[in-house]
Order: C-alpha cells, then structure tokens, then sequence
C-alpha cells in the first residue's frame, strides 16, 4: 500500500528535502511570488505585529491558501503543509533580504551576536488548520567586511530569511546553536513529524 501524499506549499529546496529525509511522499504547490505574489499569502509584517504572531499567521495563511488552490484546481484532496521562517533580531523581523547591499547590512547586524530564529510549520485539511512554532537561538561569531562580502557574492543568502543558509556556506559563521537545527533550516522536523502523525500522515 502506498503512503498518503500530502501538498507542500513551499518552493524551497530545504523543505523538500527535509520531507525526503523522513520518508513523506508530497507534490509542490506553486504560488505567485513577488512582485505580483498572491494577496491572501502576503508576506508583509502588519503594523505593530510581534515577531510570533508574524511567523505563525504567514504559515498558516500559506496552508488555508493551499487547501484553497488544491478546491479552485480540482486537484485530490490531501492535506496541505506550509511553513514559514523568520528571525527575530531585539525585537525586528528579519526576511529575505531584497538584494546583496541589503544582505551585508543584515549580516553585519548579525557579526558577534545573538538572535532568535522562528519557524512555523501549518497543516490544514477540509477539517481543520493546526500549527506548531520551532524558536531556537543562533550565535554567530565576529566577521569580518571582507567574509560578508565574499559570502553574498557567492549568491547563497539573496532567498534565505536572515541571509544565511545554515546547512551552507554560513555554518562557518555560527559559534553557537540552542534549539531545532532543522528549524533554523527552515522546517522543524520533530514539530512537523507530530504535527502530521495528527492528520493521519505517518512517518
């Protein structure tokens, strides 16, 4: 018998294979994406929202536009997971940076200290939407201009929350991590694990 599929509604190449390591069978659900991205599944922070409530309503605002698409596209129900990943430097929310001048600035914010690192993961059916919040915390040692540089042009940080990449070349920054390394990758596997074993998905 074959395992249930589910739809990831995610481009990103993390979560694939994070999914494949743990043996969930999936097909990828496109959205647009800026400039002219899907208005339900902004990715816009809202005037005085904490970092939390940013991370968690993108995620699950990701998995109800999901489920949406799979009933407009008469596509096989399944359940839909989403995620959503953010950091959290003195109390900012920290994205993708827009281009490579404001990767360095980012970077740069980051040399020598600590930040928080939030990853949503949000599954929803024609029953229900639930989520699970994945917070750790990254210490980056001191870098220096030239580092920064030399790791933008490598092209890695431009669609990364926070401008760095764990699983790349920027595990050479990180003096220290407490909490998900997968979370801090983007989908926290044991959060995500539990959360599906709830929808009937097993791992």
């Amino acid at each position: 018998m074959l395992p249930r599929r589910i739809y990831l509604a995610s481009r990103s190449p993390r979560r694939r294979e994070l999914l494949t390591q743990i043996g969930i069978a999936f097909d990828t659900l496109i959205f647009r994406v800026p400039p002219r991205e899907d208005e339900d599944i902004s990715e816009a922070a809202l005037e005085g929202e904490s970092v939390e409530d940013y991370v968690v309503r993108v995620a699950r605002a990701k998995a109800k536009g999901g489920l949406e698409r799979v009933g407009w596209r008469r596509m096989m129900p399944r359940p839909v997971l989403s995620a959503d990943t953010t950091l959290d430097l003195d109390g900012a929310i920290v994205g993708k940076p827009a281009d490579a001048e404001d990767a360095i600035r980012i970077l740069e914010n980051l040399s020598g200290r600590s930040h928080r690192v939030l990853t949503c993961v949000a599954v929803a059916d024609d029953q229900r939407l639930e989520h699970r919040l994945s917070v750790s915390t990254v210490r980056f040692g001191p870098l220096s201009r030239e580092e920064i540089r030399r790791y933008v042009a490598s092209g890695e940080p431009l669609d990364k929350a926070g401008a760095y990449g764990i699983q790349g070349r920027a595990g050479l920054f990180v003096a220290e991590i407490q909490g998900s390394y997968t979370g801090i990758m983007g989908l926290p596997l044991f959060e995500t694990a539990n959360l599906l074993r709830g929808f009937g998905i097993e791992t």
